[in-house]
């Protein structure tokens, strides 16, 4: 008698192992090798990975695997309301055609920092250290108190914490960031030519004593400053002076390099500052004390006026934001600049990507783009 044929039985697959049943070290290393720019649609996924995205450890992975980026932030401004977004990848990956431009969509658009509430701030007092955006005065730009009060935005988390106040009430004020410390240029009396200059240490969470603000031509009302060649610069009713730190000194600088600074659409990248009046964009030239056209730019096109554009340094790239409004509404728009200095004398630009990456109400204000260090 034969024995029974053996029937061929399928054995069951294996079950694929989910991506949140990995280890948590091993889910934590996973996660700090992807790009900030994923991290608001990772947030969606659940609450377990909403946790991890705002945990410590998650931070101090990316510092030691060296996945540290630019991030972009935002800072928008109404009279009833005041947002940040920052910019990240559409949870769409889908690339839809534009027809009217004739492209594909970016895949970039600006998320909505999830704040219950941020103070106000104006365009010179915002500048940003590291993964921190530090708001110095705490004010809108039309309130006219002096205040001496700093708050600062830590980027990995989206919190705000108090920072030691100023040593001075100011009315107005410009700062910028040198070495890691931030240098504050204002004006403590709204009527009288009274300036101010103090310095934080971002290390030391410590202002240095009131430093003597010999430069007493202009009011620092109202002024506007930038950090070229490590120094404090500070334009003040045209002229524009420097702080030699090295030395504990005023000295005057070329007055034409301030000449586009009061239009708030201005930022320096790699030492070189950058603005973009009337609809052009200009590099000023420090050996021949002289702006020049940023040459290139294939497919961007003009841009509206200045009073609607901002720059930003983007990882040594020009973020570009700019307005269109729509009757009851507006767009923001978004380029990135790659630059080339091909000669001593000449720096192009190159279009990466342009994009329509948010709608606001029209009563929204354009305050500034800066970026952070996450």
């Amino acid at each position: 008698m034969s024995s029974p044929e053996k029937k061929n039985v399928l054995s069951p697959l294996p079950q694929s192992t989910s991506f949140t049943s990995l280890p948590d070290d091993l889910l934590m290393s996973c996660m700090a090798r992807v790009s900030r720019l994923y991290y608001p649609t990772l947030s969606l996924v659940s609450k377990s990975f909403r946790s991890l995205l705002a945990s410590p450890e998650l931070y101090k992975a990316r510092s030691l695997q060296g996945h540290t980026e630019s991030c972009l932030y935002v800072y928008l401004a109404s009279s009833y309301d005041n947002r940040w977004f920052t910019l990240c990848r559409k949870p769409d990956k889908t690339l839809t055609n534009d027809t009217s431009l004739n492209k594909k969509s970016s895949g970039y658009v600006l998320a909505r920092v999830p704040f219950l509430h941020s103070p106000p701030a104006y365009f010179s007092c915002l500048v940003a250290v590291g993964s921190d955006i530090y708001n110095i005065g705490c004010k809108s730009r039309y309130d006219f108190k002096p205040s001496s009060s700093v708050l600062v935005m830590d980027c990995r988390f989206h919190t705000w914490h108090e920072a030691p106040n100023m040593q001075v009430e100011l009315t107005s004020l410009s700062a910028s960031v040198v070495d890691g410390k931030i240098y504050v240029a204002g004006n403590s009396c709204l009527y009288a030519k009274k300036n101010s200059f103090e310095v934080l240490d971002t290390k030391t969470k410590t202002w240095d004593p009131e430093l003597p603000c010999s430069y007493t031509k202009h009011s620092f009302y109202n002024s506007r400053s930038s950090c070229i060649d490590g120094k404090f610069n500070v334009v003040a009713c045209g002229d524009m002076v420097a702080y030699n730190s090295k030395e504990g000194r005023w000295d005057n600088v070329e007055t034409r390099r301030g000449n586009y600074m009061f239009l708030d659409c201005y930022c320096e990248i790699e030492n070189v500052l950058y603005s973009a009046p009337f609809g052009g964009f200009r590099w000023y030239d420090t050996e021949v004390r002289m702006w020049k056209q940023l040459k290139g730019l294939v497919g961007l096109g003009k841009l509206p006026l200045p009073g609607t554009v901002r720059l930003a340094d983007h990882g040594g790239k020009m973020a570009v934001f700019w307005e269109e409004n729509l009757g009851s509404q507006k767009m923001i728009w978004c380029a990135e600049i790659a630059l080339e200095r091909r000669k001593s004398c000449e720096i192009w630009g190159i279009v990466e990507w342009f994009d329509h990456v948010l709608t606001v109400p029209i009563g929204y204000k354009f305050v500034k783009a800066l970026a952070a260090t996450v």
